[in-house]
């Protein structure tokens, strides 16, 4: 088995969303797609590799907000199938909610960031359940549920490799902070540091993050994830509980992530990669939200 990072390049930007092949004699398999917009960039790198994107066995997907699994109907027009968590399974048969969602977000950016998202018949999405094994025999590849940063997310366990998703964070460069992307409307803090928990206590040696690439020292990774995941969750608090609105704390909370970066050591070149991968602002919205609910219970 060999495995090969694909850097998709969003925005011109590299180290910012990442796709993974598994090449391997049974087939070759991709892991996580990208957004539409970054599709031709996927094919060209996967002919590159000597792969024509057609032949592709399976795809599968961490979760599928649309830097993860936008592309994921291209494949599956061509009869591939695309496999995912069960409670994602249906925004990629219909994605109109999805998009719509989306586009009220990023309004006339929604193109150029992340291109259209078609429906895929539902023939072709392969649900799985937590710690199902698929494909196997030579290469068994198991998902592990793991809630957080999406209800619906998985993390893809081959041997002693994880294919993490966002549940294990973002962290460009050898050197980089890692930060953790808390987009709207489903972060939830015990949840994630449950999920943090269980990958704790796989023998993984290897972790490849969607944003981005392949990391080997796995604890201390995943100390700095919780660690920082409760830091902004914590800073976000006061300012909700004070009836702040999200408008109001949203250019506070991207300066104090900026300030993080830069006292971390990153250049400019660095904090675009991150302004691109992660931006703050979403993280505002979706940890607003996450107090509200505990508010509310």
């Amino acid at each position: 088995m060999m495995i090969h990072t694909i850097d998709l390049q969003f925005q011109d930007i590299p180290q910012t969303i990442g796709a993974f092949l598994i090449e391997h004699e049974q087939g070759p398999i991709l892991v996580e797609t990208g957004p539409y917009s970054t599709f031709e960039r996927l094919v060209s790198e996967l002919t590159s590799l000597n792969i024509d994107w057609k032949s592709i066995r399976a795809v599968l997907v961490s979760h599928i907000h649309l830097d993860h699994a936008g592309s994921a109907w291209a494949f599956a027009q061509h009869g591939i199938p695309v496999y995912v968590h069960p409670k994602g399974a249906k925004h990629l048969i219909d994605p109109s909610r999805l998009m719509h969602s989306a586009k009220r977000i990023y309004q006339d950016m929604m193109d150029t960031l992340w291109g259209r998202m078609e429906a895929i018949p539902e023939e072709y999405v392969i649900t799985v359940q937590d710690e199902e094994v698929i494909f196997d025999g030579n290469l068994p590849i198991q998902a592990i549920h793991s809630p957080g940063h999406a209800v619906h997310h998985i993390a893809w366990k081959c041997g002693d490799v994880l294919f993490a998703g966002d549940v294990a964070g973002v962290r460009i460069g050898s050197r980089g902070l890692v930060v953790p992307p808390c987009p709207p409307p489903e972060i939830n803090l015990e949840d994630w540091s449950a999920s943090i928990t269980r990958i704790r206590a796989f023998q993984i040696k290897t972790m490849y993050l969607t944003h981005f690439g392949p990391i080997t020292d796995i604890s201390n990774h995943l100390d700095a994830l919780e660690t920082r995941l409760y830091q902004w969750a914590n800073w976000i608090k006061p300012r909700y509980e004070s009836g702040k609105s999200i408008a109001e704390v949203t250019p506070e909370f991207e300066a104090y992530v900026e300030n993080e970066l830069i006292a971390h050591g990153l250049n400019e070149n660095e904090l675009t990669q991150y302004r691109a991968a992660n931006p703050a602002w979403m993280s505002v919205s979706g940890l607003f939200r996450y107090w509200k609910k505990k508010e509310e219970a």
